[in-house]
Order: C-alpha cells, then sequence, then structure tokens
C-alpha cells in the first residue's frame, strides 16, 4: 500500500488533489477538477419557470415553488463525482489517508458523498477555501504543520 496522504481542497465548482508523502512535507498536486455549474446562478440552472397550480379552495392559481435548491442540487452532483473518483483512487491504493478541506458547505455534502469506507481514511477535516489560492506551497502554510500521525 502506498503510504500517502492525499488531501482534497474544494468549494462547489472546483476541487484540486495534493499528495502528501510526509505529514511534515510538502504536498504535490496530481489532478484538478472544474464544476463550472457549480458558480452558475439558481435562475440558470433551472430549465424552465416554475409551474403553476389551484389553490385547495377557490379558483385562485399560484407559482409553484422548486423544492431542491438548484445551487445546493449542483454542488450536491460535483460532491458525489468527486467521492466517486476518491473511491476509485481508495480501491486503487493510491492512499492510505484522506483529508477533506472545503468550504463549510461543501464540506458537508463532500463528508456525506464518501463511501464508509472512504470515509475511515479520512484524517483531517478544516472548513477552509483554500481553492483560490494558486501555489502548493500557499497551501501548505495554510493547512497544519502535521497533516497527520505516524503512529
Amino acid at each position: 500500500m502506498n503510504k500517502s496522504m492525499v488531501l482534497v481542497i474544494a468549494d462547489k465548482s472546483r476541487a484540486r488533489l495534493f499528495k502528501a508523502d510526509t505529514p511534515l512535507g510538502p504536498i504535490t498536486e496530481i489532478e484538478a477538477f472544474a464544476h463550472p455549474k457549480g458558480r452558475l446562478p439558481a435562475r440558470e440552472l433551472v430549465s424552465d419557470a416554475h409551474g403553476r397550480a389551484f389553490d385547495s379552495a377557490g379558483q385562485g392559481r399560484h407559482a409553484m415553488e422548486n423544492d431542491v435548491d438548484p445551487r445546493r442540487q449542483e454542488a450536491l452532483r460535483f460532491a458525489t463525482a468527486l467521492a466517486e473518483r476518491l473511491e476509485q483512487g481508495r480501491v486503487r491504493r493510491e492512499f492510505d489517508r484522506l483529508g477533506l478541506v472545503a468550504s463549510p458547505q461543501f464540506l458537508g455534502l463532500l463528508r456525506d458523498a464518501l463511501s464508509d469506507a472512504c470515509r475511515a481514511q479520512v484524517c483531517l477535516e478544516l472548513d477552509k477555501d483554500l481553492t483560490q489560492l494558486g501555489q502548493a506551497r500557499d497551501i501548505r502554510e495554510r493547512l497544519p504543520e502535521k497533516l497527520y500521525s505516524t503512529l
């Protein structure tokens, strides 16, 4: 098994995977994902206008509301796709530890989308949005000095 950690740096519209071979060392980017729909306004994610329904009493009609927030639904799709990629990596033994660093709302969606086996490998969770940082060293500076325990 490859004794390393994969760090996921993500928000609702992009994700980057980094590898850490030692708990105190640098991180190296290994893969990047973009989900442009995650940045779209809700009105652009809905295909057409709300339907109309009759009032329960009388002759009036009213617009129907969406049951699900389209932006949240799009973020959930991205979290699910990312979780599937991580599950493939777990099965292929690309890592034995997993770190999740994501904006607070997306962190919850990603955590819930992970398989139980993948979730068991999570050893670091931070609710920070570091996706705006370009260089791996800038991201590493904002992470804990020791990424994981070697015990």
